[in-house]
């Protein structure tokens, strides 16, 4: 593998930002300075003048439809999107078809990766009611960790069994990720809605069905039962400001046992978008108020939420297209996650310092990833050069999801990614990628 000496760049890493060079070497970060000069004719130099260098971000939480979905997205092309949006490590959610809840299932998906990944990657085990003995065969060290459907899961992966439930938190050690939505107040509102408006219910009912009480109810349960249990617990994407108040940032994160993330669209719209938007923004858990967004954003500043995530869940243009009861939930946001969390800082509502901490050295202390997350010496070389100030809009024309749509279509973004290293190799290029893949499996330290 060459090696790679990026100079003048604006190092973005541990609260704060200093002017440097960076010298990686066989893939890892082997040398950090005020001035480096090239160790041989063999370097590949690159100057990053005017530029910020921040280290690869690390989403949490995405699901990249394979196998079983593959007409929607698969594992190459989306992780092809997410480097090219400074994503360069990800964990994959287990409601693929067939679902990963099994040992055997779980190694196809880490074999699928290991031929075809742009990024880094590791996959979530899927509990359901009846694979106890099978969550207890996951390596932790080797995995990242179980994934649990409270509410809006598909196929058998609604864990709605309190004693299956409590015993697989007081079982475990693995990290345990949950969906919190409480699916009979879901039934219920849906229920109503029908009888008054049959299949074509209106979109901006969604938030009201998906209700701030269906979250909360969910949510809080399923702390309880971490106290309980002394269950290592994360909660996916709050959606609700009363949710917020479930958290503390009396502790910091690495003493944490029970943590949250929120994710992009959650801080970027709200019900009012639904109009202009429809379907295109229908996620579970629901986009909701602008209150509730401003409270999502003032507990991810002040420490109560640790990671922001994208959810990056696609579905094709047609499947979108449907009225409401039949119009799947997620949308893909992988590719432009990064710079929408940017524009709120041009915007002043948040620091890069604090992007950095939420996106690339959160998720490495919570999920205790080895070695990725910061710009240090002796990690992996995972790193992303942005310029500030090169303007773009979104347009069919330059979206890479497989499902070739944007819910930040036309929308006009003042930063841009132009370099992406995946453990040390430079793979994208101002829109170029290379015709490399230096992904790896992601190992955890526990």
């Amino acid at each position: 593998m060459n090696s790679v000496l990026i100079k003048n760049a604006n190092i973005v890493n541990e609260g704060t930002i200093f002017k440097g060079d960076i010298y990686i070497e066989n893939g890892i970060f082997k040398e950090i300075a005020s001035h480096i000069s090239a160790k041989s004719d063999h370097v590949q130099i690159i100057d990053a003048e005017g530029k910020y260098l921040i280290p690869g971000v690390i989403d949490d939480q995405v699901h990249f439809r394979e196998p079983g979905l593959t007409h929607k997205a698969n594992i190459a092309t989306e992780s092809k999107a997410a480097v090219a949006g400074g994503i360069t490590s990800f964990i994959e959610m287990p409601n693929t078809v067939p679902q990963t809840t099994t040992i055997e299932k779980l190694e196809e998906k880490f074999e699928i990766a290991a031929k075809t990944s742009y990024a880094n990657y590791s996959f979530m085990f899927g509990g359901t009611n009846d694979n106890l003995e099978e969550i207890r065969k996951v390596d932790k060290k080797n995995v990242a960790g179980l994934k649990l459907f409270l509410g809006s899961s598909t196929g058998n992966m609604l864990v709605d069994n309190p004693e299956v439930l409590e015993k697989i938190f007081a079982s475990t050690d693995l990290l345990i990720s949950v969906h919190c939505e409480d699916e009979q107040t879901i039934r219920d509102n849906t229920k109503k809605y029908k009888e008054q408006y049959g299949e074509d219910i209106p979109i901006e009912l969604h938030p009201i069905i998906r209700s701030e009480e269906a979250c909360y109810l969910s949510s809080s349960k399923a702390i309880e039962l971490a106290k309980k249990t002394g269950a290592r617990l994360h909660v996916f994407h709050l959606s609700t400001a009363k949710e917020t108040d479930l958290f503390t940032n009396k502790i910091p994160l690495k003493e944490k046992k029970i943590t949250a993330e929120v994710c992009i669209h959650h801080l970027w719209f709200s019900d009012a978008d639904y109009k202009e938007k429809g379907t295109l923004i229908k996620w579970n858990p629901a986009v909701k108020t602008s209150k509730d967004r401003e409270a999502l954003f003032e507990a991810l500043l002040d420490d109560r939420l640790d990671v922001i995530a994208t959810d990056h869940a696609p579905h094709t243009a047609e499947e979108k297209d449907n009225v409401y009861t039949k119009a799947p939930s997620g949308g893909p946001l992988v590719q432009h996650a990064l710079t929408a969390m940017l524009e709120f800082y041009h915007q002043g509502k948040i620091s890069l310092e604090k992007i950095v901490e939420k996106m690339c050295h959160n998720p490495a202390i919570l999920f205790q990833v080895h070695k990725r997350g910061y710009i240090k010496e002796g990690y992996f070389a995972d790193a992303v050069l942005v310029d500030l100030n090169d303007p773009w809009t979104v347009t069919k024309d330059n979206i890479l999801y497989k499902c070739g749509w944007s819910p930040f279509e036309e929308t006009t973004f003042k930063s841009r990614i132009t370099h992406t290293f995946v453990n040390g190799g430079l793979v994208y290029e101002n829109s170029r990628f290379y015709d490399v893949k230096l992904a790896q499996r992601l190992t955890f330290d526990r």
